[in-house]
């Protein structure tokens, strides 16, 4: 290690502590020291494996997730947000693919294709969707592009503009309540939706 040039390789038979030191040159074993054992030379003919980087690579369009590790996969490209119980989220929401609401949320929520209010779940403020799906409490504006399904445990209260409609027995909507055009436009999002 020390003393020696890397392009040196010991002979075999030959050990560091049985050579005797030319003058000047420096050793750092004791004399009476015994002999450390060698270790293996590394073989060079034994090629690298480079490493597995299909885990990163694009999954083709007609592919669909079967097994479970393929199914946390798909779920991690997704961009989730989960707002947990007791959890109280304040501000704005932009570009998530979905949204899940356990706790509170006071927002403005936008770019975003899914929703999902939890029976535990409260929303107020502002949300422009292409589905939502409620079973706690809506109170503000929403605008749903497709699908807006309220559940039996359900409250939306305010402006509510929606593409199809679904509320289960026992769900409740108030407020002002509009059916979008097929095709048609969205009118520009106002203020702060309170």
């Amino acid at each position: 290690m020390f003393g020696k040039k890397k392009d040196e390789q010991p002979t075999q038979g030959s050990t560091a502590s049985s050579a005797t030191p030319a003058e000047g040159d420096k050793t750092y074993t004791k004399p009476d020291a015994a002999a450390a054992p060698s270790r293996p030379a590394m073989n060079p003919d034994i090629a690298r494996r480079s490493p597995d980087m299909s885990a990163f690579a694009p999954r083709p369009a007609g592919s669909s997730p079967t097994g479970p590790a393929q199914r946390a996969t798909a779920e991690a490209e997704q961009k989730k947000l989960i707002v947990g119980r007791d959890i109280f989220l304040n501000g704005e929401i932009r570009t998530c693919d979905s949204l899940v609401v356990e706790g509170k949320v006071e927002a403005v929520l936008s770019d975003c294709r899914a929703m999902d209010i939890a029976g535990s779940g409260e929303f107020r403020g502002s949300a422009e969707i292409e589905s939502a799906d409620i079973s706690g409490r809506f109170d503000g504006d929403l605008v749903v592009r497709q699908r807006l399904t309220i559940r039996a445990t359900g409250k939306v209260l305010g402006k509510i503009r929606y593409g199809q409609l679904e509320v289960e027995r026992g769900g409740v909507i108030s407020g002002t309540i509009e059916a979008l055009a097929d095709g048609a436009p969205l009118p520009p999002a106002s203020g702060n939706g309170r």
